[in-house]
Order: C-alpha cells, then sequence, then structure tokens
C-alpha cells in the first residue's frame, strides 16, 4: 500500500450547524480542522450531534446557510455524496448478500468504471490488508460480525478515498471481539495514514484509534484534544465524568488544600472553595497513621487484573479507587490515602 497516495485530505467545517424542518437544532454553530492523514474521533452520547457531523461531511446531510465543508481548499459544501470520493462504513456495513466478498469489496471500483485489470488487482490489494483473503469466495451470510466488518472496511477503502468516514462500526459486535478488532483497525489507519474520521460513545475506542478525540455534549463541541489530554486534563466536570471513571470533589480550600470530610489533599487553588478530579487509579493507599486523608472500604470489586475499592468516610461522597490484585483487603477496613498533587485537577464546577 502506498501510504502517501492514501493520504487523502483536510477537512475543514466552518460554522457548520444543522436545523431539521420541525425546528430540532441537532448541531450548533461548530468549527473543526482535521489535518491531512489524522484520524479524529467524535466521540459523546446519543444525541449530541456527531452523526450529523460526520453525515455533514459525507454530504449525506447538508447543513445551515451559514455553513461550508472544505475538502483542502476545496469547498464541497454544496457537492454530491458521490463526487465527494469519501468511504463510508456504517453501523449495520450494508453489504450486499446476493454478492460474494470480493464483488462486495470490488463494487465501488465498478461504479467509477475502473478497469477489470485494475479492479482485480485492488481488490486482491484490500483482501490481504484485511486479512481476509480466504473468504473472498463467500457470500456475505456466510460470514461473523468481525468478517463482516473487515469487508465493510476494505470495501471503503478499495475506491481510495479522500476521507474515511467511519459510524460506530464496532457496536454490534460482543465485547471481546470489539476489544480485538479495535487494534486490529487502529493498526489498519495507522498504516494507511488516511483522513479518518470515527463516530462513538465508546470511551475506550476513541482513546485507542484517535490522534484527537473530539467531545460533544449537545449539538456542540465542549473539548477537543489528544487522549492524554482528554483524560488527565478535563476542561468540565462534564468531560471528566463522561472520560473513564472519576472522583469529583468539592469543598473549602484552606492553606493550599483541599478540606474534605475525611482529611485534606494538595490543590492548586487561591480560590475559598474548588472543585477537583481525581482518576481511581491516581490514588494511592497507604497505612492510616502516615495519612493526612483517610477513609474506609464499603466495597471490593475485583477485576482480575485490578481491585475497584468504594471508600465512604473520606469524602461527603463515595470515592473510588482502583489498586493491585494481590492485595487482601476486607469491608470495613479503614485505610490511609494519598495522591501526588499533579493528579489533583481543578475543573469548573
Amino acid at each position: 500500500m502506498n501510504g502517501q497516495s492514501m493520504s487523502g485530505v483536510s477537512v475543514d467545517i466552518r460554522n457548520v450547524s444543522k436545523t431539521f424542518r420541525d425546528g430540532t437544532r441537532a448541531l450548533k454553530p461548530t468549527s473543526l480542522e482535521i489535518a491531512r492523514g489524522e484520524t479524529v474521533v467524535l466521540l459523546g452520547p446519543s444525541g449530541c450531534g456527531k452523526t450529523t457531523t460526520l453525515r455533514i461531511i459525507a454530504g449525506l446531510e447538508s447543513c445551515d446557510a451559514a455553513g461550508s465543508v472544505f475538502f483542502d481548499d476545496e469547498d464541497v459544501t454544496d457537492v454530491e455524496i458521490e463526487k465527494r470520493n469519501i468511504g463510508m462504513v456504517f453501523q449495520s456495513y450494508a453489504l450486499f448478500p446476493n454478492m460474494s466478498v470480493a464483488e462486495n469489496i470490488g463494487y465501488g471500483l465498478k461504479l467509477r468504471k475502473i478497469p477489470a485489470p485494475q479492479s482485480v488487482a485492488r481488490v486482491q490489494e484490500m483482501l490481504a490488508l484485511t486479512g481476509i483473503e480466504d473468504l473472498k469466495d463467500r457470500r456475505i451470510d456466510q460470514l461473523s460480525g468481525g468478517q463482516r466488518q473487515r469487508v465493510a472496511l476494505a470495501r471503503a477503502v478499495a475506491i481510495r478515498p479522500r476521507v474515511l468516514l467511519l459510524d460506530e462500526p464496532l457496536t454490534a459486535l460482543d465485547a471481546a471481539l470489539r476489544e480485538r478488532l479495535r487494534s486490529e483497525l487502529d493498526q489498519l489507519l495507522r498504516s494507511l495514514g488516511i483522513t479518518t474520521v470515527y463516530v462513538t460513545h465508546d470511551q475506550s475506542e476513541a482513546m485507542t484509534l484517535g490522534d484527537r478525540i473530539v467531545v460533544m455534549k449537545q449539538g456542540e463541541i465542549v473539548q477537543t484534544g489528544a487522549p492524554r489530554d482528554i483524560y488527565f486534563k478535563p476542561t468540565s466536570r462534564f468531560v471528566a465524568e463522561f472520560i473513564g471513571a472519576a472522583n469529583v470533589l468539592s469543598g473549602p480550600v484552606s492553606n493550599g488544600y483541599l478540606m474534605l470530610a475525611g482529611g485534606r489533599i494538595p490543590v492548586d487553588s487561591h480560590q475559598s472553595t474548588t472543585t477537583v478530579m481525581l482518576r481511581p487509579e491516581s490514588i494511592r493507599m497507604i497505612p492510616p497513621d502516615q495519612a493526612e486523608w483517610c477513609g474506609s472500604i464499603s466495597n471490593i470489586a475485583f477485576l482480575g487484573d485490578r481491585q475497584r475499592l468504594t471508600i465512604t468516610g473520606a469524602a461527603y461522597q463515595p470515592v473510588i479507587i482502583e489498586t493491585t490484585n494481590e492485595l487482601v483487603l476486607r469491608q470495613g477496613e479503614k485505610i490511609g490515602l494519598s495522591v501526588a498533587p499533579a493528579a489533583v485537577v481543578a475543573i469548573p464546577d
């Protein structure tokens, strides 16, 4: 695969919004720049506008009059979907049951009247790339969910699209297969280097696949950043609680410490009260007599590779921490808690 030929285009959506005929505002005025070859994940709960944004990029949905969509320097706002040269993978995969795997992959090439020898070679290239060479003559109803996902992806990439758009392509799969294909999809997208926009409500998918994550809520972007920044430096309570597990604690500040029910933790704040986020894995257990912050274990959840503890008495609501799986702990046990100052992230209320 020639990575350079598959790098696609930059995507620039400018002041794009969407209001449906009944007056429903699905997307508030939104601007987003996506670099050539970048994988951007649109992440958020149902109804937040992420699929609407994807459909506007694709040309499946028109935006309100003030908005525009550019591929590189070309304004494609009013260009039909067939002329945008995009590849799409839907949640349902939308494969043709009356065609073989190879015929499905080659369908877009046939529509574009690609010469037969070139089309056959391209299909073979896609079969090899997605690891399904031995399935080329099978019918779609003879495939597993994971195999269908690969066929849909191969068909989307075969046309050498300028932009690859994926709308929750792993949702229909069981958890174990979804996790395995997530890793495979990440490797494939990086090997292609193609400009990709990926829609999901699954935080693990977003963290695995995205060069950047765009978190959306109620029709607007609330934070954009690299996965590590989104996780460790959320700019709002919504992002902190939507991405992974988070303890959001509020209280008065005194001499550089946030005062809590079970003691105090260091905080960089000059306000009289503040709200902070602590990730469960950032809180360590220490002997109570060495701690400035204590609580009692009220619940123990053994998760295999780790244990998740619910601690009461440490704050005015339960605190969740994660620790190693070797420790033998008991409910009711009093423990000391310690957190590094850098792990205490102040967030707006």
